[in-house]
């Protein structure tokens, strides 16, 4: 099993140029700010965490995403 995984992350260093020519799902976009909104959200309620998606919501933008 080990093998398999060594074997996918391999292979991932080996697609990435390709994966920049193919446009970005929404779903896949800016996942470093997506997870900072999502866990405020979880902990402190969508009220609190403005700061938060509206980084993502730039994020987004600055990869050409109309939100």
């Amino acid at each position: 099993m080990s093998t398999v995984a060594a074997a996918s992350c391999d292979s991932q260093g080996a697609e990435e140029p390709r994966a920049e020519k193919k446009p970005l799902k929404p779903c896949c976009a800016c996942p470093e700010t997506k997870k900072a909104r999502d866990a405020c959200i979880i902990e402190k309620g969508e009220e609190n965490c403005g700061h938060l998606i509206e980084a993502h919501k730039e994020c987004m933008r600055a990869l050409g995403f109309k939100i």
